[in-house]
């Protein structure tokens, strides 16, 4: 039964992945249609970040309420009608509209399945599910391409992840009693119960090492999302590559964030969560250094895909840590925060970028995620101190 829920979880990450990377790859034919400019995806993007902070905020009181199962049962559906609503939508602000369950769904379930895996689930599963969202956010596009090229438009793809993520939804049903019973024997066994309220946002934050932890987290996802969207343009305007050859690299950038997952899962064996944060972190350096470094083209390439190689570890670690760190009975409520915390640096950090490449140069993009880089090792070092773990 365990490892009927395992699979069951581990399609539910690859379902998490499926719409992310929808917009992006759909917008370019879409907008026309709408009669808006090309910009105006970021309204869309901007939306749906904020109905991922809102519902990841009170993932504590959903999840507490409902269980992690149902929660993430009625997030994918959710998701689900909110896909289904945008390709139905006939004008911009009914886009708009569905953006909003399209965030607060995407919010929700990720916070409660974070903190179930990170409660009861090995750290490698935790590394190789993330893997599993990779893996989805990388189908996406290609559903949608393959949407495009049969004729068919932009709205049958996203009736097709749609449909997915509604077939997701009753499997994730039907799963319900095994959830229920993994978590009261992890209960029972361990001894570890929730206290009898949610925590405020205030109370979260007052716990020693939640700070820091929530700007660990805004800056890991600033710096994964700012290196993403800008490592194109900074290889072609700033190295003098040419453009094919840098949006291939820039693809290495994910693929070397999936694949870095599933090395890191056997790599947790050794490590604990502490040193695969600074593992992770080390090889991010290394790859910022190789763009500072007067060393060539090709250096810089490579320090992409390490850039991206050492992202890999991070996320899934600093979750993973999370109930060891703070507390089983705290753990929801932090890890809400922590997602909050993350989608605010997807939203604010790069777009403050392009200001800067716009108005200044694009030569400061290295410059950027060492600073980001720095601020991120200083948080998570000074997390370890304030919660005596990891060491």
């Amino acid at each position: 039964m365990l490892h009927l829920l395992l699979a069951v979880i581990y399609l539910s990450f690859i379902s998490l992945g499926l719409p992310d990377s929808l917009l992006g790859s759909a917008w370019p034919s879409m907008y026309q249609g709408f009669g808006v400019p090309i910009s105006f995806s970021g309204v869309i993007f901007f939306i749906i970040s904020m109905g991922t902070v809102i519902s990841s905020l009170q993932s504590d009181r959903l999840t507490r309420r409902l269980g992690a199962g149902r929660v993430t049962a009625a997030s994918v559906c959710m998701t689900a009608a909110a896909l289904f609503g945008f390709s139905a939508s006939s004008s911009f602000w009914m886009l708009c509209l569905w953006a909003v369950p399209y965030g607060l769904g995407a919010g929700s379930v990720d916070a409660a399945l974070n903190n179930y895996v990170a409660l009861h689930f090995a750290s490698r599963h935790m590394s190789w599910l993330h893997c599993m969202w990779g893996i989805g956010a990388s189908i996406g596009p290609y559903i949608m391409g393959y949407a495009l090229a049969g004729g068919a438009g932009w709205p049958m793809g996203y009736r097709i992840i749609g449909a997915i993520q509604l077939a997701l939804a009753v499997v994730i049903t039907a799963s319900l009693p095994l959830w229920k019973r993994r978590a009261a024997g992890d209960a029972q066994k361990d001894g570890h119960g929730a206290p009898s309220k949610a925590l405020s946002l205030g109370q979260v934050i007052r716990i020693p090492g939640a700070k820091e932890v929530m700007v660990a987290f805004f800056c890991y996802c600033a710096l994964e999302q700012t290196a993403g969207l800008w490592a194109s343009s900074y290889l072609v305007l700033q190295k003098g590559i040419p453009a094919q050859t840098a949006a291939g690299f820039a693809s290495l950038f994910f693929i070397g964030i999936t694949v870095g997952r599933a090395v890191c899962g056997f790599l947790t064996l050794k490590l604990d969560d502490a040193r695969m944060v600074r593992l992770g972190q080390g090889v991010i350096a290394v790859g910022v250094a190789a763009f500072l470094l007067p060393l060539g083209k090709h250096a810089a390439l490579v320090g992409l895909a390490l850039i991206g190689l050492g992202c890999a570890p991070i996320y899934p670690s600093i979750i993973h840590a999370t109930p060891g760190r703070f507390g089983a009975d705290k753990s929801q409520a932090i890890i809400g925060v922590q997602m909050a915390s993350a989608y605010a640096g997807n939203c604010l950090m790069p777009p403050l970028f392009g200001l800067i490449a716009n108005h200044i140069t694009v030569s400061l993009f290295p410059f950027y995620l060492l600073a980001i880089l720095i601020l991120m090792i200083s948080m998570h070092e000074a997390l370890l101190k304030h919660t005596g773990k990891g060491m």
